[in-house]
């Protein structure tokens, strides 16, 4: 993933306390310096000799933040500015990459002792001076990470941490008149894309609506505020969809947009929230022929059912379950069927969600690719059951 990125211009990396301004290498290049080959054969070395569990699985033993391999994030500080969210800074160990606005982090923690992994977007700028990340983090009430992070995180807390991801970014051009559109948890990504284009002193303009259930449900509704004052060029819309006294009343329709950005059609936009949200927005973009213009952060992968596959049926073994097959998803059937598997990101970065297929074949909807080995692990949120399959759960 390029996009976002400026590869060939001078970029700062952090290292614990130090800041160190580097040259960028050419994307693609394969060229090591001297000092990066002997430190790479050195860790090879190191990991042969603390085989079979590698120097991390040593090193994490003094101290977590020594991992040379592993990306973990120690947790700096922790606020609670409503009664359902959380927003963390991590540090995150020397092996962290950055992250463009707008992309997700997959985050680990252990929960009564099962690792548990979900994914967040950041929501500070990705200029952000000391490297650290924020992340907002609202509690899905069915949910197992979200709830517990909410209650439980402290500074202090050692969490893993993936490389960022997502191509739900600005393009390297800035456009001049930019449409951010969120509701619940999704204003991270877009919040995050605000932060960066105030840090580069962006001149377009921008109007940023954002819907919650009341004002009290809006995450750092102060801090949100106090960062757009003195930006003439930056808007701030709030919808209120349970109560009145906001700029918007009720749900998102096309009368909002007529009232608060009559321009949209000539801007870029960009959308995160919950399901109805996306819906409506999206459709009416789809009304108007504004498609083009609308960019959109997916949790789940763009699935397409191809005609003959949603025949068969799909058993449930130790569930004694079974259940006609539908075509979708087998994380979506296994939840129609009544049960509840693990999951975490939806899209098949985070791997919660896999399980043993015991027999039958299955199609990777991101991938394509077929198979019908037995007793092989599968993400039930990024497998489509080709026929009869007997899954262990």
């Amino acid at each position: 993933m390029t996009e976002g990125h400026r590869p060939q211009k001078l970029r700062r990396t952090h290292r614990g306390n130090d800041d160190v301004t580097t040259t960028a290498p050419r994307v693609g290049s394969s060229r090591a310096t001297p000092k990066t080959t002997v430190f790479s054969r050195g860790l090879a070395l190191l990991d042969a000799l603390a085989t079979p569990h590698g120097i991390d699985r040593y090193l994490e033993l003094v101290n977590p933040m020594l991992a040379v391999r592993e990306l973990r994030a120690e947790i700096t500080k922790v606020e609670r500015t409503t009664s359902d969210t959380v927003t963390l800074q991590l540090r995150p160990t020397r092996v962290w990459k950055g992250f463009v606005a707008g992309q997700f982090v997959a985050l680990t923690v252990l929960i009564d002792g099962v690792r548990r992994t979900r994914c967040y977007s950041p929501a500070n700028s990705q200029h952000h001076t000391d490297g650290r990340i924020e992340l907002t983090i609202k509690a899905d009430p069915s949910g197992i990470v979200s709830p517990w992070l909410v209650e439980n995180a402290r500074p202090g807390m050692i969490v893993g941490l993936s490389q960022a991801d997502g191509s739900f970014v600005l393009p390297d051009e800035r456009p001049q008149k930019l449409l951010f559109i969120s509701g619940g948890s999704g204003i991270t990504p877009v919040l995050s894309m605000l932060r960066t284009l105030i840090d580069e002193g962006y001149t377009g303009d921008v109007t940023f609506v954002h819907y919650a259930y009341t004002r009290e449900d809006v995450p750092g509704l102060q801090y949100l505020q106090h960062l757009v004052d003195g930006w003439d060029n930056v808007h701030l819309v709030l919808g209120f969809t349970d109560v009145e006294g906001g700029d918007l009343s009720g749900f998102f329709g096309s009368h909002h947009l007529e009232a608060v950005a009559p321009w949209h059609a000539e801007a870029a936009t960009y959308l995160c929230g919950p399901a109805g949200l996306m819906k409506s927005v999206r459709e009416h973009y789809a009304s108007v022929g504004l498609l083009e213009n609308l960019h959109v952060e997916e949790f789940t992968p763009a699935i397409t059912v191809i005609p003959g596959e949603a025949v068969g049926e799909i058993t449930f073994e130790k569930s004694n379950i079974s259940a006609a097959n539908t075509g979708e998803t087998l994380l979506e059937q296994a939840e129609k069927a009544g049960l509840h598997p693990e999951y975490g990101c939806r899209m098949g970065i985070c791997f919660s969600c896999t399980q043993i297929k015991k027999s039958g074949c299955v199609r990777n909807v991101i991938s394509g690719d077929t198979s019908d080995d037995p007793d092989e692990q599968i993400q039930l949120c990024i497998s489509v059951p080709l026929g009869d399959i007997s899954l262990e759960i």
